[in-house]
């Protein structure tokens, strides 16, 4: 599950349209797909990025955020 760069889900939606901020976790491969959907959350505790833990399931289209849920 990819580390979501965000301190809300809210946040996250709010940036349909521009490119994902995400850092990889899996030493098995590249988690991020330019097309198509993956799971993610925010850690705080990671990140340093103040805001609730999330999850959330995103579509990427072209490399930008499409749709999150």
């Amino acid at each position: 599950m990819m580390i979501l760069k965000y301190a809300s889900k809210k946040e996250l939606a709010a940036s349909v349209g521009q490119a994902l901020r995400y850092q990889e976790t899996s030493i098995f491969g590249a988690e991020f797909r330019r097309d198509g959907q993956f799971c993610g959350s925010n850690r705080p505790s990671i990140t340093g990025i103040k805001g609730r833990e999330f999850f959330a399931e995103v579509t990427m289209r072209d490399g930008l955020i499409a749709k999150v849920s």
